[in-house]
């Protein structure tokens, strides 16, 4: 229920200060969460991001305006947080599909975006298999790169899937493959949140260091750029992915929200959450998704 709360708690705040100038990490800090585990949790429970929510209620509200008041288009723009007028027409047009000039007539249709409501409904009633394994700390090798919190669950942004295609391309994994017995050479997708004013994560692709990893070549590589990563012994809970793309890693997530948290007691901690990619992997699996836990 906590992720409801939160979810209310930032409705609320975006409400009440919709004609301010804010943004998702305005709103991250109202609900005491980092930007990254805000952006998160509230672009999964609610379909979109809480900068998507902002700017569609304030152009829903502009709308409104504009065709039951005397407000000029100008003011209107510089009311609902627009630079300048053309910038608010363009985005007021894509919203509406008319102009701010056509909306001021009578009988324009427009588009209304009402604020969100949380109902509880009954959800579940399907299997959902996981397991809660306890880890000791562990040690990765891996090349990194830092990306914008945007683009978590934004389904048209290839950041991530890219970064792979191009580590790929460059040569950047066999060399980490190398490192590992046959049979034992599994990619990690390792996945560390920001702090809690940060606007980045770090992503990395890397191979687990411990005692079959031939640690005669770490220091050429990192010397060549790649990262030690480290993690501290902690409760994970983990699922299989079933698919043949990403998608299904999406589909994970939003049910560990939807349905894990709210009904187990768990709640998800501040540590690195990671994919595994195993060499040799049962039939249809894609990956195992392992999300750092407490018991509440």
């Amino acid at each position: 229920m906590k992720s409801i709360q939160l979810l209310q708690q930032a409705i609320c705040y975006m409400e009440q200060h919709l004609l301010e100038d804010i943004n998702y990490q305005d709103v991250a800090k109202s609900t005491y969460m980092s930007s990254y585990d805000f952006h998160r949790t509230f672009s999964i429970m609610a379909g979109m991001t809480a900068n998507e929510y902002i700017r569609n209620r304030r152009l829903s509200l502009a709308g409104q305006e504009l065709q039951s008041t005397g407000i000029s288009v100008i003011d209107a723009a510089y009311k609902y947080g627009y630079d300048t007028p053309e910038s608010f027409s363009k985005a007021f047009s894509r919203f509406h599909g008319v102009t701010p000039k056509q909306a001021k007539r009578k009988g324009t249709e427009l588009h209304l975006f009402n604020p969100l409501v949380i109902k509880i409904t009954m959800e579940g009633g399907s299997i959902m298999n996981y397991r809660i394994e306890n880890q000791s700390s562990q040690k990765f090798i891996a090349v990194v790169k830092a990306f914008s919190n945007e683009i978590i669950n934004d389904d048209s942004d290839h950041s991530v899937p890219d970064f792979w295609g191009q580590c790929w391309e460059k040569n950047l994994i066999e060399p980490l493959k190398s490192l590992r017995p046959e049979g034992k050479r599994d990619l990690y997708g390792l996945c560390s949140p920001a702090a809690k004013n940060e606007t980045h994560f770090n992503y990395g692709i890397g191979v687990l260091v411990d005692d079959e990893t031939d640690t005669s070549k770490l220091d050429k590589l990192l010397a060549d750029g790649y990262v030690l990563w480290e993690t501290k012994p902690m409760d994970y809970v983990v699922f299989k992915c079933f698919g043949t793309d990403g998608d299904c890693i999406s589909e994970t997530w939003s049910k560990f929200y939807k349905e894990f948290l709210p009904q187990t007691g768990y709640t998800q901690t501040d540590d690195t959450d990671y994919e595994i990619y195993f060499e040799t992997g049962e039939e249809g699996l894609f990956c195992e998704l392992w999300i750092p836990v407490k018991k509440s």
